[in-house]
């Protein structure tokens, strides 16, 4: 049966299914909403996306995602750089903060190690948080506590217990988040409560 759709329609839809948590349904309707809205609408969205992969950089200390060599959070003057958290991805930043109940800084690892899909630790930004631990200790002001924010899903599991591991001697306290989120869940689905609660339960490992 020949397709009805015409050659640019059909690849928004295909765009937009390529997209995480978005199926060729929900692709459907959003090309179709492109197509009935304001001309101006439209190409906002194209010139927003455009503007993302041209000046979103990644922080070159904690590696969130910042439009100058550091982000805002590094930048900051008030946080306390004693304590740092390790999270995933950039967006458990975001639920983090949130929260409002930590101030410290943070450290992207942009995953976390999987050995059955074969992410490694020279896959993550591993290296450049044990030069940060290091740089640290070495000028007589190690990190107070490191927060290990990975998920609670047997990938984070490991990942924070190599980190813990690799981290140990080089920094004061390491700490792990508290089981006040769902085994199997990401941080960025969390609500506030239940991170608060996560955060304020943590514990040495």
């Amino acid at each position: 049966m020949p397709t009805l759709l015409i050659e640019p329609v059909a690849r928004l839809i295909e765009a937009f299914a390529r997209l995480p948590g978005i199926g060729p349904k929900t692709a459907q309707r959003l090309t179709y909403h492109l197509l009935r809205a304001p001309e101006g609408e439209a190409r906002a969205l194209a010139e927003a996306l455009v503007a993302v992969r041209e000046q979103v950089v990644s922080c070159e200390r904690c590696f969130n995602f910042s439009d100058a060599p550091l982000c805002l959070i590094c930048r900051d003057p008030v946080r306390d750089q004693r304590r740092l958290c390790v999270v995933e991805e950039a967006l458990d930043v975001l639920a983090l903060e949130r929260t409002g109940e930590f101030r410290g800084l943070y450290h992207v690892l942009h995953g976390a190690i999987s050995p059955i899909d074969g992410i490694g630790p020279e896959r993550l930004r591993i290296r450049e948080l044990l030069a940060r631990a290091d740089d640290g200790s070495r000028a007589g002001a190690p990190f107070e506590e490191v927060i290990l924010a990975t998920n609670p899903t047997l990938e984070g599991e490991a990942t924070a217990m190599y980190l813990a591991e690799r981290l140990e001697g080089t920094v004061v306290l390491v700490s792990r988040i508290a089981r006040g989120l769902p085994v199997g869940g990401d941080l960025e689905y969390a609500d506030e409560v239940t991170l608060i609660r996560a955060l304020q339960g943590r514990r040495a490992i």
